[in-house]
């Protein structure tokens, strides 16, 4: 699990849940002039987290009338070893999670970037039947009260652990991965999922690149 969610972990420091600390006028930044950073271009804070990319986590819910929900979602991150943080603000998908306090968790690809686009421009308030418009299904989980877009082939089953202060902390109860994602060890391959990720800097989406080093490796040069 460790290592498959590596590409949450990557991004857990960035990660930002909207709490109510940001509301204190002590922790606002003022008006105090910043200084410039010799060599570099200074954009102020409020550029702290947009620059770097982000994971897009495909959230899916059931609603009350047992209809598949989707939406994308970029603030996320690895909580703990066996949990994941989602920052949100209200949707059709915090709605959906009070009823069954249970979420799937899947990660766009480069197969799935227009229907992935979609799920993320529009509102299943409005458009209940977005899943299937894109020409999507879906399989119930077996292990918790949400459903699995059988078209994303790697996901996270999840159970909500609380959500407070747009902070969704959720337990990963399981992972499944289609075969079409796994080497010839068996394990899961990123390089055959292809995810991409949200470059809001360029308000584009990025494919994950290619292996450059190994981790917990390559820093054993200056060990030497």
């Amino acid at each position: 699990m460790k290592r498959i969610l590596l590409l949450l972990a990557v991004l857990a420091a960035v990660a930002g849940c909207r709490n109510n600390e940001t509301k204190n006028p002590e922790n606002m930044s003022t008006s105090k002039p910043l200084s410039e950073v010799a060599g570099r271009k200074n954009f102020g804070p409020e550029h702290a987290l947009v620059t770097t990319p982000q994971p897009c986590v495909m959230i899916a819910t059931w609603d009350k009338d047992r209809n598949p929900d989707v939406m994308m979602a970029a603030w996320a991150g690895q909580y703990d070893y066996k949990e994941i943080v989602i920052s949100l603000s209200k949707h059709k998908t915090t709605e959906n999670l009070d009823l069954t306090g249970a979420f799937t968790v899947s990660f766009a690809d480069e197969r799935t970037v227009a229907e992935s686009d979609y799920f993320g421009l529009v509102s299943g308030n409005k458009v209940p039947d977005k899943v299937a418009k894109v020409g999507f299904t879906v399989t119930p989980s077996p292990n918790v009260d949400a459903p699995i877009i059988n078209e994303y082939p790697l996901t996270l089953e999840c159970r909500v652990v609380r959500f407070e202060n747009g902070c969704l902390i959720g337990e990963v109860v399981n992972m499944s991965a289609d075969k079409s994602i796994l080497n010839e060890q068996g394990k899961i391959d990123l390089g055959l999922l292809k995810p991409i990720v949200f470059d809001a800097s360029g308000m584009c989406y990025r494919s994950l690149g290619e292996v450059v080093g190994k981790a917990w490796g390559a820093g054993k040069v200056f060990a030497e």
